[in-house]
C-alpha cells in the first residue's frame, strides 16, 4: 500500500454505526488495532462473539476479487484444521462489503470485512523456545501445502505480477534505493540484490511452485499456553500478501521475522527447518538459495518500511517495527556469509530433528 490518503481513518461511532448497519451487531466495546495499510477494529457485540473489524485501503479495495480469493483461503485452510479467521456473512449474505466513505480526501470505496476473533498473544510476545519455532516451521509448510490444493475459480489473481513484497520481484527494490542514501545498510541491499539476480533466478526453475501466505511474520502469528503451559499457535493472521509464489519463500519469510524476536538471531534457522522438512523436505536447489532469500526478505522490510514512513510519518512507529530490528541482523548475517549460517542452520536443524525422533 504506497499511495498518500489511501489509509482509512474512520472514528468509533462510524465504525459502530457499519457494524450495526452491515451485520445487524450492537458493539459493546470497540477498539483500534495497529495495521500497516487498512484500519482494524476489535469489536465485541452485545448480542455475543467477538469480532475483527477490517477496512481495507482504498488501493487495495480496488481490486475485490483478489480479497474475495483470500477470505475463500481463508475458509479453505480453516476448513482443514488450520487456526484461520472466517469472514462473518453481511445482512445481504456476502462475505464482502464495498462501502463509499469521506476520510477527509473526498468519498473513496473501501472493502469492509467482519472476521472472527481468534485468542492468543502475536507469537512476538512469547518467548521463542526452539520447539515453538519448530511449529512455526511445520505449521507454515503444513498451511502451503494445504493451499496447493485450493480450488476457485479467480485463482489466477493470485500471479499479482510485480508485487513488490513477492521474493520473486526482489530487484523492483532498486526503484527505492535512494530511501537509504547515506546509509551504509545501501551497499549490503545492493550487494544482496546482486547475489539474489546471480544465484538464486538461475535456480528458480529448481523450485517447487506453490500459494504462499507471504507475509507469515512475528506479528500474524498468534500463540496461547496450552495445558502444559507451553505456547501452541492458536491463530494464523492477514492473507493480503499471498500471491503465487514458492515453498522456499515462505520458509525464508518465516526463518526472517522471527529472527527479529529472537536474542540470538542465527539460532532461529535450525528449529523452523526442521519444522518446515518434518511436512515437506527441501530440494538442493531450495538449501542453496535460502540464505540469500531470508537475506532478500530482510531487504524487502528495511526497503519498504523506510518509503511507507515517507507517505505515512504519522504511522512511523508501527511501520518501523520490523525493520527497527532487522537493520542490525541484515549487516551481521551479510558478514557471516552464506557458509557460515547455513552451516548453523542446518547442522542445527538435523541435531533438532535427532532428538525429536528419540522422544
Amino acid at each position: 500500500m504506497s499511495v498518500k490518503h489511501a489509509k482509512p481513518n474512520l472514528n468509533q461511532s462510524q465504525v459502530a454505526e457499519m457494524v450495526k448497519r452491515l451485520f445487524s451487531l450492537t458493539a459493546s466495546e470497540m477498539r483500534s488495532l495497529p495495521s500497516y495499510g487498512d484500519q482494524n477494529f476489535y469489536v465485541a457485540a452485545v448480542e455475543g462473539g467477538e469480532y475483527i473489524l477490517k477496512i481495507m485501503n482504498s488501493e487495495d479495495s480496488k481490486n475485490p476479487t483478489l480479497i474475495e480469493v483470500q477470505t475463500y483461503a481463508m475458509a479453505f485452510l480453516y476448513q482443514n484444521g488450520l487456526p484461520t479467521q472466517k469472514a462473518i456473512p453481511n445482512t445481504a449474505g456476502q462475505p464482502i462489503s464495498m462501502e463509499e466513505i469521506d476520510c477527509g480526501y473526498g468519498c473513496q470505496t473501501y472493502l469492509v470485512r467482519l472476521l472472527t476473533y481468534l485468542p492468543g498473544i502475536t507469537i512476538s510476545k512469547a518467548p521463542l523456545t526452539p520447539q515453538l519455532l519448530y511449529e512455526t516451521g511445520k505449521m507454515a509448510a503444513r498451511m502451503d501445502t494445504i493451499l496447493q490444493k485450493l480450488e476457485h475459480p479467480n485463482l489466477s489473481m493470485l500471479q499479482r505480477e510485480n508485487f513488490i513484497w513477492s521474493l520473486s520481484y526482489v530487484p523492483l527494490l532498486e526503484t527505492y534505493m535512494n530511501v537509504l542514501d547515506g546509509d551504509p545498510l545501501q551497499e549490503v541491499v545492493k550487494s544482496v540484490i546482486h547475489q539474489y539476480k546471480t544465484s538464486v533466478v538461475p535456480q528458480r526453475s529448481s523450485f517447487r511452485k506453490c500459494i504462499n501466505h507471504g507475509d507469515f511474520n512475528d506479528l500474524n502469528v498468534l500463540v496461547q499456553r496450552d495445558e502444559s503451559d507451553s505456547y501452541r499457535i492458536s491463530g494464523i493472521l492477514d492473507f493480503g500478501d499471498m500471491n503465487s509464489g514458492y515453498y522456499i519463500h515462505e520458509l525464508s519469510i518465516n526463518i526472517m521475522y522471527m529472527m527479529m524476536e529472537h536474542p540470538k538471531p542465527i539460532e532461529v534457522g535450525g528449529p523452523i527447518i526442521a519444522g518446515w522438512e518434518s511436512v515437506l523436505p527441501l530440494n538442493e536447489a531450495e538449501k542453496d538459495c535460502l540464505y540469500v532469500l531470508v537475506l532478500s526478505r530482510f531487504c524487502q522490510s528495511l526497503v519498504l518500511a523506510r518509503y511507507s514512513v515517507t507517505l505515512h510519518p504519522e504511522n512511523a512507529e508501527y511501520l518501523m517495527i520490523s525493520s527497527k530490528k532487522g537493520v542490525h541482523i541484515l549487516p551481521q548475517l551479510w558478514e557471516l556469509g552464506k557458509e557460515q549460517v547455513e552451516k548453523v542452520w542446518f547442522q542445527s536443524a538435523a541435531a533438532f530433528r535427532d532428538t525429536h525422533q528419540m522422544k
